[in-house]
């Protein structure tokens, strides 16, 4: 059961209308790392978490947390639009989605939103559940929860600097420390569930000793140059080889013959070393 509070979380008031900002502020909105990406990813964590107690609070707890946010982020850009495309532009174009687009303002915004947030990012595209991670495993998902918090906060920290209203920056102020806190407790999560012996550093903690042995403590040198081999916390103080120079462990990736059904292009005759047409061909290039 969920119960919505007539109060925002935290207040969202620009000192002005600003509908080019409205629209960059939808990626935090809809966006791959937008709050509605962990709303939707913590619910459904929450739901599948198959332990109650403190690891399903802390899962349901942070999702209706973000529920808020969704709701203070779609606040500010209503009030970032308020007035447009009623501006000086609309006065020089009568038809207001013409005036909407010379404004700079999402179009979308105007037709579908009439003048409201939408469940899309800053180009309009809409949100996607594909975007979130709830697999059932709490170590899998808790990392995938620091990096959905990391890659929000980094969002956020750029569109504070895209801004110089102060009732904005006040709003995003806020979100940067919850996205701070969030971070900090899903790492701290992640330590806890070590500690209780229902996790290991790796997930899943499983058929370590089916996997192959000879290729679980190697990193492969596929980069120019030896930098990579450089860096000490991923070789020697974690037990990882930098295998130099690595070689292939199959033979040629050759499809298999296509079905006839599906019109593959296939001909027997073709091998590796090509046609009698195109051996010809390549010693009449040689001779020219």
């Amino acid at each position: 059961m969920f119960r919505h509070t007539k109060l925002l979380q935290f207040e969202a008031k620009p000192e002005k209308p600003d509908p080019v900002y409205a629209h960059k502020l939808q990626e935090l909105i809809g966006g791959a790392f937008g709050e509605m990406s962990v709303t939707m990813q913590y619910l459904f964590q929450g739901w599948n978490c198959r332990i109650e107690g403190k690891y399903k609070d802390l899962l349901m707890d942070t999702a209706t947390e973000e529920i808020g946010h969704v709701e203070m982020l779609a606040t500010m850009v209503a009030r970032l639009l308020e007035g447009a495309p009623a501006t000086m532009t609309a006065e020089a174009v009568k038809d207001p989605v013409m005036a909407a687009t010379l404004g700079g303002m999402d179009v979308q915004q105007a037709i579908i939103g009439g003048g409201g947030a939408l469940p899309a990012d800053s180009n309009g595209y809409p949100w996607n559940g594909k975007y979130i991670v709830a697999s059932g495993n709490l170590l899998a998902d808790f990392y995938a929860n620091v990096a959905a918090e990391a890659q929000g906060r980094l969002q956020t920290a750029r569109l504070y600097n895209m801004t110089d209203d102060p009732g904005v920056k006040a709003m995003l102020q806020f979100n940067l420390a919850r996205d701070t806190v969030h971070q900090k407790q899903w790492l701290a999560a992640i330590e806890e569930l070590k500690a209780d012996g229902l996790e290991g550093d790796v997930a899943p903690s499983a058929l370590f000793d089916e996997e192959n042995q000879e290729h679980n403590h190697t990193i492969w040198h596929l980069s120019d140059g030896p930098d990579g081999a450089k860096g000490t916390s991923w070789t020697t103080d974690a037990g990882i080889e930098y295998l130099m120079d690595p070689q292939p462990l199959g033979g040629p990736g050759t499809a298999p013959k296509p079905d006839p059904a599906l019109f593959g292009t296939y001909s027997p005759l073709q091998d590796a070393k090509g046609t009698a047409k195109g051996k010809a061909k390549e010693v009449k290039n040689k001779l020219t």
